[in-house]
Protein backbone atom coordinates (compact mmCIF):
# COMPACT_ATOMS: atom_id res chain seq x y z
CA UNK A 1 0.00 0.00 0.00
CA UNK A 2 2.91 2.34 0.63
CA UNK A 3 3.71 2.19 -3.10
CA UNK A 4 0.32 3.75 -3.92
CA UNK A 5 1.07 6.77 -1.75
CA UNK A 6 4.33 7.81 -3.41
CA UNK A 7 4.59 10.66 -5.88
CA UNK A 8 6.69 8.51 -8.23
CA UNK A 9 3.86 5.96 -8.46
CA UNK A 10 1.27 8.54 -9.49
CA UNK A 11 3.68 10.21 -11.89
CA UNK A 12 4.19 6.78 -13.46
CA UNK A 13 0.41 6.29 -13.68
CA UNK A 14 0.04 9.65 -15.41
CA UNK A 15 2.76 8.75 -17.92
CA UNK A 16 1.13 5.40 -18.71
CA UNK A 17 -2.30 6.99 -19.21
CA UNK A 18 -0.77 9.61 -21.50
CA UNK A 19 0.96 6.87 -23.51
CA UNK A 20 -2.35 5.02 -23.84
CA UNK A 21 -4.12 8.18 -25.01
CA UNK A 22 -1.53 8.70 -27.73
CA UNK A 23 -1.03 5.10 -28.85
CA UNK A 24 -4.48 3.52 -28.39
CA UNK A 25 -6.21 5.51 -31.11
CA UNK A 26 -5.42 3.00 -33.86
CA UNK A 27 -6.58 0.13 -31.63
CA UNK A 28 -9.92 1.89 -31.09
CA UNK A 29 -10.28 2.19 -34.86
CA UNK A 30 -9.69 -1.55 -35.32
CA UNK A 31 -12.25 -2.41 -32.63
CA UNK A 32 -14.81 -0.08 -34.21
CA UNK A 33 -14.22 -1.51 -37.69
CA UNK A 34 -14.54 -5.08 -36.43
CA UNK A 35 -17.78 -4.47 -34.52
CA UNK A 36 -19.57 -1.90 -36.67
CA UNK A 37 -21.59 -4.43 -38.75
CA UNK A 38 -23.08 -6.11 -35.65
CA UNK A 39 -26.42 -5.21 -34.04
CA UNK A 40 -26.05 -2.74 -31.10
CA UNK A 41 -26.31 -5.40 -28.37
CA UNK A 42 -23.74 -7.57 -30.16
CA UNK A 43 -21.49 -4.54 -30.61
CA UNK A 44 -21.37 -3.95 -26.87
CA UNK A 45 -20.55 -7.60 -26.15
CA UNK A 46 -17.87 -7.76 -28.84
CA UNK A 47 -16.25 -4.55 -27.59
CA UNK A 48 -16.34 -5.62 -23.93
CA UNK A 49 -15.01 -9.13 -24.52
CA UNK A 50 -12.53 -8.03 -27.15
CA UNK A 51 -11.13 -5.22 -24.99
CA UNK A 52 -11.04 -7.42 -21.90
CA UNK A 53 -9.05 -10.16 -23.61
CA UNK A 54 -6.86 -7.57 -25.34
CA UNK A 55 -5.92 -5.87 -22.05
CA UNK A 56 -5.10 -9.25 -20.45
CA UNK A 57 -2.98 -10.04 -23.50
CA UNK A 58 -1.16 -6.71 -23.16
CA UNK A 59 -0.29 -7.39 -19.53
CA UNK A 60 1.15 -10.79 -20.48
CA UNK A 61 3.01 -9.37 -23.48
CA UNK A 62 4.53 -6.53 -21.48
CA UNK A 63 6.44 -9.00 -19.32
CA UNK A 64 8.30 -10.34 -22.36
CA UNK A 65 8.03 -7.30 -24.63
CA UNK A 66 11.73 -6.54 -24.93
CA UNK A 67 12.56 -10.13 -25.86
CA UNK A 68 9.71 -10.32 -28.39
CA UNK A 69 10.80 -7.20 -30.23
CA UNK A 70 14.29 -8.62 -30.76
CA UNK A 71 13.04 -11.64 -32.72
CA UNK A 72 13.70 -11.27 -36.47
CA UNK A 73 10.73 -11.67 -38.82
CA UNK A 74 8.24 -11.08 -35.97
CA UNK A 75 7.24 -7.61 -37.13
CA UNK A 76 7.26 -8.61 -40.79
CA UNK A 77 4.79 -11.39 -40.01
CA UNK A 78 2.80 -9.02 -37.81
CA UNK A 79 2.66 -6.40 -40.57
CA UNK A 80 1.45 -8.98 -43.10
CA UNK A 81 -1.22 -10.07 -40.61
CA UNK A 82 -2.35 -6.44 -40.27
CA UNK A 83 -2.61 -6.10 -44.05
CA UNK A 84 -4.85 -9.18 -44.14
CA UNK A 85 -6.96 -7.84 -41.27
CA UNK A 86 -7.33 -4.43 -42.94
CA UNK A 87 -8.52 -6.00 -46.20
CA UNK A 88 -10.92 -8.25 -44.30
CA UNK A 89 -12.40 -5.35 -42.34
CA UNK A 90 -13.12 -3.44 -45.55
CA UNK A 91 -14.98 -6.46 -46.90
CA UNK A 92 -16.88 -6.65 -43.62
CA UNK A 93 -18.71 -3.47 -44.56
CA UNK A 94 -21.09 -5.50 -46.73
CA UNK A 95 -23.27 -7.30 -44.12
CA UNK A 96 -26.30 -5.44 -42.87
CA UNK A 97 -26.27 -4.36 -39.23
CA UNK A 98 -30.00 -4.95 -38.99
CA UNK A 99 -29.85 -8.67 -39.65
CA UNK A 100 -32.01 -10.57 -37.16
CA UNK A 101 -30.57 -14.04 -37.69
CA UNK A 102 -29.20 -15.04 -34.28
CA UNK A 103 -26.73 -17.72 -35.45
CA UNK A 104 -25.14 -15.25 -37.87
CA UNK A 105 -25.03 -12.58 -35.15
CA UNK A 106 -23.25 -14.92 -32.75
CA UNK A 107 -20.80 -16.01 -35.44
CA UNK A 108 -20.22 -12.37 -36.33
CA UNK A 109 -19.58 -11.44 -32.70
CA UNK A 110 -16.98 -14.18 -32.24
CA UNK A 111 -15.37 -13.21 -35.54
CA UNK A 112 -15.21 -9.58 -34.36
CA UNK A 113 -13.63 -10.62 -31.04
CA UNK A 114 -11.06 -12.74 -32.88
CA UNK A 115 -10.25 -9.86 -35.22
CA UNK A 116 -9.87 -7.45 -32.29
CA UNK A 117 -7.46 -9.82 -30.54
CA UNK A 118 -5.35 -10.53 -33.63
CA UNK A 119 -5.06 -6.86 -34.58
CA UNK A 120 -4.39 -5.71 -31.03
CA UNK A 121 -1.69 -8.38 -30.66
CA UNK A 122 0.24 -6.74 -33.49
CA UNK A 123 -0.69 -3.08 -33.04
CA UNK A 124 -0.17 -2.91 -29.28
CA UNK A 125 3.55 -3.77 -29.44
CA UNK A 126 4.60 -0.11 -29.45
CA UNK A 127 2.18 0.56 -26.60
CA UNK A 128 3.49 -2.43 -24.65
CA UNK A 129 7.11 -1.39 -25.05
CA UNK A 130 6.37 2.18 -23.93
CA UNK A 131 4.35 1.07 -20.90
CA UNK A 132 6.98 -1.49 -19.87
CA UNK A 133 9.70 1.15 -20.05
CA UNK A 134 7.63 3.59 -17.98
CA UNK A 135 6.75 1.01 -15.30
CA UNK A 136 10.44 0.08 -14.90
CA UNK A 137 9.66 -3.35 -13.46
CA UNK A 138 6.94 -2.19 -11.04
CA UNK A 139 4.19 -4.79 -11.67
CA UNK A 140 1.63 -2.93 -9.53
CA UNK A 141 2.18 0.20 -11.60
CA UNK A 142 2.10 -1.83 -14.80
CA UNK A 143 -1.17 -3.67 -14.15
CA UNK A 144 -2.89 -0.63 -12.61
CA UNK A 145 -1.87 1.60 -15.49
CA UNK A 146 -3.01 -0.87 -18.15
CA UNK A 147 -6.32 -1.45 -16.32
CA UNK A 148 -7.01 2.28 -16.46
CA UNK A 149 -6.63 2.16 -20.24
CA UNK A 150 -9.75 -0.05 -20.59
CA UNK A 151 -12.32 2.80 -20.31
CA UNK A 152 -10.27 4.84 -22.76
CA UNK A 153 -10.31 2.13 -25.44
CA UNK A 154 -13.98 1.28 -24.76
CA UNK A 155 -15.07 4.90 -25.12
CA UNK A 156 -12.89 5.47 -28.16
CA UNK A 157 -14.15 2.42 -30.04
CA UNK A 158 -17.81 3.15 -29.21
CA UNK A 159 -17.39 6.73 -30.42
CA UNK A 160 -15.74 5.51 -33.63
CA UNK A 161 -18.66 3.16 -34.37
CA UNK A 162 -21.12 6.05 -34.06
CA UNK A 163 -18.97 8.20 -36.35
CA UNK A 164 -18.68 5.39 -38.92
CA UNK A 165 -22.45 5.01 -38.98
CA UNK A 166 -22.83 8.72 -39.66
CA UNK A 167 -19.83 9.19 -41.95
CA UNK A 168 -19.14 5.95 -43.94
CA UNK A 169 -15.94 7.39 -45.42
CA UNK A 170 -14.33 7.01 -41.98
CA UNK A 171 -14.30 3.24 -42.63
CA UNK A 172 -11.91 3.82 -45.54
CA UNK A 173 -9.74 6.09 -43.38
CA UNK A 174 -9.65 3.44 -40.64
CA UNK A 175 -8.69 0.68 -43.07
CA UNK A 176 -6.00 2.92 -44.55
CA UNK A 177 -4.67 3.56 -41.03
CA UNK A 178 -4.34 -0.19 -40.44
CA UNK A 179 -2.44 -0.52 -43.73
CA UNK A 180 -0.24 2.44 -42.74
CA UNK A 181 0.65 0.81 -39.41
CA UNK A 182 1.28 -2.49 -41.23
CA UNK A 183 3.82 -0.86 -43.55
CA UNK A 184 5.60 0.81 -40.63
CA UNK A 185 5.61 -2.46 -38.69
CA UNK A 186 7.23 -4.39 -41.55
CA UNK A 187 10.14 -1.97 -42.05
CA UNK A 188 10.75 -1.81 -38.28
CA UNK A 189 11.62 -5.51 -38.19
CA UNK A 190 15.11 -6.40 -36.97
CA UNK A 191 16.02 -7.77 -40.41
CA UNK A 192 15.29 -4.41 -42.06
CA UNK A 193 16.30 -2.11 -39.21
CA UNK A 194 19.68 -1.20 -40.73
CA UNK A 195 18.12 -0.29 -44.08
CA UNK A 196 15.30 1.72 -42.52
CA UNK A 197 17.77 3.65 -40.35
CA UNK A 198 19.95 4.38 -43.36
CA UNK A 199 16.96 5.54 -45.41
CA UNK A 200 14.44 7.16 -43.01
CA UNK A 201 12.02 7.89 -45.87
CA UNK A 202 11.55 4.13 -46.35
CA UNK A 203 9.29 4.06 -43.30
CA UNK A 204 6.86 6.53 -44.87
CA UNK A 205 7.04 4.90 -48.30
CA UNK A 206 6.17 1.53 -46.75
CA UNK A 207 3.35 3.09 -44.74
CA UNK A 208 1.81 4.73 -47.83
CA UNK A 209 2.16 1.50 -49.81
CA UNK A 210 0.51 -0.47 -46.99
CA UNK A 211 -2.44 1.93 -46.83
CA UNK A 212 -2.84 1.92 -50.63
CA UNK A 213 -2.62 -1.89 -50.78
CA UNK A 214 -5.33 -2.38 -48.15
CA UNK A 215 -7.67 0.08 -49.86
CA UNK A 216 -7.07 -1.28 -53.37
CA UNK A 217 -7.36 -4.98 -52.51
CA UNK A 218 -10.17 -4.47 -50.01
CA UNK A 219 -12.28 -2.43 -52.42
CA UNK A 220 -11.58 -4.84 -55.28
CA UNK A 221 -12.65 -7.88 -53.27
CA UNK A 222 -15.66 -6.03 -51.91
CA UNK A 223 -16.84 -5.29 -55.45
CA UNK A 224 -16.69 -9.01 -56.21
CA UNK A 225 -18.92 -9.88 -53.26
CA UNK A 226 -22.52 -10.80 -54.15
CA UNK A 227 -25.05 -8.09 -53.39
CA UNK A 228 -27.09 -8.43 -50.19
CA UNK A 229 -30.23 -8.40 -52.37
CA UNK A 230 -29.08 -11.29 -54.58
Amino acid sequence: MDTLLTADFWIGIFKIIWIDVILSGDNAVVIALAARALPPEQQRKAILWGCGFAIALRVALTVVAAQLMQLPLLEILGGCLLLWIGVGLLQGDAPSATSSQAPHCNAGMFTAIRTILLADLVMCLDNVIAVAATAQGDMVLLVFGLALSIPLVLFGSTLMIRLMERFPWIVLVGAALIGWVAGETIVNDQLLLGVSQQYPALKYIAAVCGAALVLAVGQRLKQRQPSATD
